[in-house]
This record gives structure tokens, sequence and C-alpha cells, in this order.
């Protein structure tokens, strides 16, 4: 295995405004301290006006909302504070990405990086194409060294007493930012929030990726617990919201879709029962063009019509589901903790005597063929892509609680993919026959957290995430932290998301925040990090749903009408890929 270069810890403090502040929009930037060393911290993009009146009058009749930036964002300086008791700092103003999205890569790669070819049609590098998924080839940009100094790019408040977030933020392109009647890849990608005043039902807010300015609320009430995704499903060239309406606890919950501006499209009439929410997600499972879209075991057509009711007899705490080719006939299984079905609804294989968990689908042994692995509260079962055991109720490195998320990458540079998930005490990343090789420390014990991974730098080692009841998290390739960020949650089964959310060829973090069981919360709604001068390697821009793998969806929200087994390609689960010239890449190793 490779080992990482080290670099420093890294500690960052937020200056906040009390959770019951009315003010919206307002943001508060902080600056970071390294250990060793007093860092300068960057303003943050402050929006100018509040928006707990956002989708009212006819807006609110029309579901759009009404845009609550009406003027130009102002910028503020705050204090940072060494963690070595250096004495406090005046941080200095950065400028944001221009709001056109148009702005290219930040960091110095120390040489010519455009293209050398001199045949065929000229990209357009606003325009996704069905080949965005498939030129998967080496990387060759990397970060300066020691590029890692995260910064709070902004952060946001909910409007008026909706402050809670408790699922998992997602990114695509909803608004014509640059103002040429197109919404597409030269756009700023905006940032999509579910938001509560817990446990009240939430609504869904839209936010500009560059300045956390809010675009607008679906005034629509919406099941706080469940997990939107968002896809073009009726090949209109513009993604869908899909949501649920219901309770927050026990349901039932009733799919609902959006237009990209908010406008009701369709509401489902068939209800999904649930303990604590779950996820939505989206994908052509008959290859016929259109999409479905899952519900645990509810499938649904683009039109809101029930499809099939999956024989599925087990009851999960938080459901997800995985569309993928299990038997390699072309089209996708329906994956559902340790069963999976066609999509017609008949059993491909069911497993009654294993307990249901979260499903992560992979490569994680030497043959060819994808896994299965199951993560339940006794613990991690692996799969064949058959259905057969391979092991079951593992738990690496001990601990207890394994109801959790799991993530897959290649965390170590040695080209084969590893496993990270937590359990109640532990954030543990081991390869697929369970060998650990790290294992840190966490604060989970209430909840079903998940985590991510990004290399920030292109080295071939990426940099984990994980979001606790009190922190979030990266680590460096041995485990160590590099990075933790207060917040605070109660931990449903959300996670971070990385994605280059204001277009800057850069990547960003997004993370929420809700009160956690204290009813104190200590964080904003949404925190976007980047590094001070945007030198972090440039990711794709779209995080779509829970289950996202990157072949799943292209960058402008199209999903594939024949996904690629992302097993045989990048090998990686709920984690972004690398791009350049708009195709996905893998990093040197």
């Amino acid at each position: 295995m490779r080992t990482s270069t080290r670099l420093l810890p890294v500690t960052m403090f937020l200056l906040l405004a009390a959770c019951g502040d009315d003010g919206g929009t307002t943001a508060t930037q902080g600056g970071v301290s390294q250990t060793g060393a007093t860092m300068t911290g960057a303003s943050m993009t402050t929006p100018t006006t509040g928006v707990s009146d956002s989708a009212t009058g006819t807006d609110t009749e029309q579901g759009t909302g009404t845009d609550s930036a009406t003027g130009e964002p102002t910028t503020s300086t705050t204090s940072t504070t060494g963690t070595t008791g250096v004495s406090e700092t005046t941080g200095t103003s950065m400028p944001s990405s221009e709001s056109d999205g148009t702005t290219g890569a930040k960091f110095d790669l120390g040489g010519d990086t455009e293209s050398t070819s001199t045949t065929g049609a000229p990209v357009d590098q606003c325009k996704a194409t069905d080949d965005d998924m498939g030129g998967v080839g080496d990387c060759t940009m990397e970060a300066p060294p020691d590029a890692f100094e995260p910064d709070i790019q902004w952060s946001w408040n909910g409007p008026g007493l909706e402050k809670e977030s408790l699922v998992t933020p997602l990114v695509a392109n909803l608004t014509d930012d640059n103002n040429d009647g197109e919404i597409d890849l030269c756009d700023t990608p905006d940032v999509i929030v579910m938001v509560t005043q817990f446990p009240n039902d939430g609504h869904i807010y839209v936010l500009d990726g560059a300045t956390g300015t809010q675009h607008f609320m679906i005034p629509v009430a919406l099941t706080w617990s469940i997990n939107p995704a968002i896809g073009d499903i009726d090949n209109d060239g513009l993604p869908e919201i899909i949501a649920a309406t219901g309770p927050g606890f026990g349901g039932p919950s009733f799919a609902i879709a959006f237009e990209h501006d908010g406008t009701v499209k369709w509401q489902g009439n068939t209800g999904v029962s649930h303990s604590q929410g779950g996820a939505i997600t989206l994908a052509d499972l008959d290859n016929d063009g259109d999409v479905e879209i899952s519900m645990d075991k509810l499938i649904i057509d683009h039109n809101g019509q029930t499809v099939v009711t999956l024989p599925e007899n087990q009851y999960a705490e938080n459901f997800t589901t995985v569309a993928a080719d299990l038997d390699g006939d072309g089209d996708l299984e329906v994956v559902i903790g340790p069963s999976a079905y066609h999509h017609d609804g008949s059993v491909y294989f069911q497993n009654p005597n294993l307990e249901r968990g979260f499903a992560q689908v992979a490569n994680l042994d030497a043959d060819p063929e994808p896994e299965i692995m199951v993560n339940s509260g006794s613990g991690l079962t692996l799969l064949e892509h058959t259905g057969a055991i391979k092991y079951q109720n593992q738990k690496p490195g001990g601990g207890s609680s394994w109801f959790r998320p799991g993530t897959v990458h290649d965390f170590d540079g040695d080209k084969v993919s590893e496993v990270a998930t937590s359990a109640s005490n532990s954030y543990v990343m081991f390869e697929g026959d369970l060998t650990v090789n790290w294992l840190a420390p966490v604060q989970d014990a209430s909840g079903w957290a998940a985590g991510t991974a990004f290399d920030f730098d292109g080295n071939g080692v990426a940099e984990a995430m994980y979001a606790d009841e009190a922190n979030l998290y990266v680590f460096d390739g041995q485990g160590k932290p590099l990075l933790n960020v207060p917040r605070s949650a109660r931990t449903l089964a959300e996670y971070p998301v990385v994605a280059d959310v204001d277009n800057d060829g850069s990547a960003e973090i997004v993370v929420v925040s809700d009160a956690g069981f204290g009813g104190n919360q200590t964080a904003p709604t949404v925190q976007v990090i980047r590094d001070i001068e945007d030198r972090w390697i440039q990711p794709r821009r779209i995080w779509n749903q829970h289950t996202y793998h990157v072949t799943n969806v292209r960058e402008d929200g199209k999903i594939p009408q024949f996904e690629e087994p992302w097993w045989q390609s990048l090998n990686t689960f709920r984690t972004n890929s690398q791009i350049e010239g708009g195709e996905i890449c893998i990093p040197p190793q």
C-alpha cells in the first residue's frame, strides 16, 4: 500500500450566529488556523436580504418561489484563532468565483494544461455528452505541494425557524445564472437542501453554489427524513427534483416531482411506510429510455404512476435502494439490503434470514463481478452478485451498531477499492477481505451517518470524510485527521458531499447540520468548505442522490439509458470522481 504525505491537521473555527436569529441567508465566515502557524482567513459572501417571506403570493401558487437575492452580496471579515495559542488575527477578503460560473481552475499546474488535439470538432464545454462517463482514463492534473488550506467559502442558516437539515445535500444545475437562455454546465451549480423545524414538515431550498444566496424555496410541505433525488426524468433537457410528502416518522410518504424551478409536476398516489425515512433512487431500470423512481419497494414511472411493488417483506428503519446490473443481462436489478429484484418485480435473489441494512455495490474481491456489502445492526455481510453469502455479520475493528451507509473508494492508491464505514465510536477503512488499514475515533452512538472520499491533491491517495454528531472530519491516507469542522447533528443517514459547487475548477465540501439531540444547533444549516486558494482538484459538478456512484447520472442531470457497470471502471460508491476536459478520470497511481 502507498503511504501518503502527511499534512498538518487543521481545525476550523466558525463564528456562528445564534440559531434563533432571523437572519435567514445571513452567513458567517470563519478563518482557518493550522497547527504551528496562524493562517489568514477569507471573508465569505453574505447575501443582503432575508428569505423568510420567499415563495409567497403569486409565486407560491406557481410553486416557483421568490428570488431572495435582490441586491449584490457583501463581504465581511472575521477573526481566526490559532490552535496553538497564537494571537488573534483579522481575516482578509477573498473574492468568490464569478457569478456566471465560467472561471477556470485557480491552482497552478506548472505547465501548459490546454489540449494539444488539432483534430475533430471543438468541444462545447457547456454541454454534457453521452460519453462524459465513458472516457475513463488517467488524470494528469495534480495540485501544488501542501495545497490543503481549508476555508469556509460560505455558510447559510435557514430562514425563520427552519434551520435543520437531516438528509444529504445535493448539487445540480437548476438555474440560468449567466442569463444566456439555457441551463447548462456554464452556469453555477446549485446546492439543494431539505430543511425543517424538526420534527415538522420540511421544505426544499435551492442555493447558489458560489455564494449561498437563496434562489428559491419550494413551498410544498415535504418529508424531512427522505433524501430527494435530482435528474432529468422526462427527457426535456432539464433536471427535475423528486421528493416525498408525508410524516417524517412512520409515513406513509408519497413521491412528488418538481420541475427545475420548483413547479409541481406530479404527485404519486401510492404511499411507502418507513420508520425514519430513507432515500429516493433514479435509474432507467429496463433500458427503455424512461426513468424509473425507486422508493424502497415501490417502483414509479416518470409520470408518477406505480409500476410495481416489489415483494420485499423486511422492514428497515431507514431505506435506500441501489440499481445495478447484477446478472449481466444489460438491464438493472433493484437491490434492497440483502435481496435483489428484477425491474418487473420478480425475485432475483432473497436472503430472508439476513438482517436488512444499507447496501453498497462494488467489486470487492478478485473476480470481475460485483459484490453487495450490506451494513446492518449486527455487522457487515458480503454477498456475491448471485446473492450467495461470502461472510456475515462481521465487525472489522470491533465496535457496535453497524447500520450505517458505507463508502467504496481506492483510499490508499493501490488500484484496489477499499470500504469505509462507521460504528458507534469509530470510522474504519478496510479491504474487501476485512483487513483493517486504519481506524479513527468518532462520536456517533445515536445515528446512521455515512461518509465519502476525494483525492483533493490528485496524488492517488484519497482523503476520507465523515461527519459525526459534533464534527466533519477529513482524514489522510493513514486515518489521521487533516481537518475538523464543528457541526451538530442527530446523524440520521446524511453525509458530506464533494463537488465543484461554484464551477471554478476546484473541489468544495458541502456539509449540513441540525440541532442534535440536545436541541442546541451550534453550526449553520449548510457549510461549504474550499481550499483558500482554490487549488484542490476539480470533481464533477453534480451529486444527485444518496446512492450516487458517478455513472448513475450525467453532469447535466440526464439519467443514462444504459448505465456502465461502475465496478468495471471507477469501482467507487458514494464518492465523486475527478474530471478533466469534462470527462471523468482516475488519479495517477
